[in-house]
């Protein structure tokens, strides 16, 4: 197992991705991807990115997210958990509306992440209302 995947490596990976949001520096959290990462989340597609919801490359992120960032002034993460396993870890935590989301983050040999996925919790009613297939209003990352 790389040094990489040990559990304490990818927890400290999960704590470092918080910290670099909450401090705002894109460049900061781009460190923390590989040059050809991919992300996923239903709310690419409500800032005009790819409509299937997926973006790929680290020029595709800083554009994403970027946008993002100018959109959400007072963009906070709270750590709830992490969860590990031995080529990811899974990051909770709740935004700064009390949203909570689940970040998933796959690593490579180099610990750097070439995957993710953010989770949104549904709000009962969309789970379970007459629009529940229709996406959310952008809130977030």
């Amino acid at each position: 197992m790389s040094s990489h995947h040990q559990p304490s490596t990818l927890a400290a990976l999960g704590r470092a991705w918080v910290e670099a949001w909450n401090a705002r520096d894109l460049e900061r959290v781009l460190t923390l991807y590989d040059e050809a990462a991919v992300m996923t989340s239903d709310r690419i597609p409500m800032l005009g990115f790819d409509a299937s919801g997926t973006v790929r490359g680290k020029d595709a992120l800083r554009a994403y997210w970027g946008k993002a960032l100018g959109l959400l002034p007072e963009l906070h993460f709270t750590l709830i958990d992490l969860f590990v396993s031995p080529d990811s870890v899974v990051v909770f935590y709740a935004n700064e509306r009390a949203r909570k989301i689940c970040e998933y983050l796959r690593v490579n040999e180099k610990g750097l992440i070439v995957q993710g996925s953010a989770n949104h919790l549904q709000e009962p009613r969309r789970m379970h209302g007459p629009d529940a297939a229709g996406p959310a209003p952008f809130e977030g990352r």
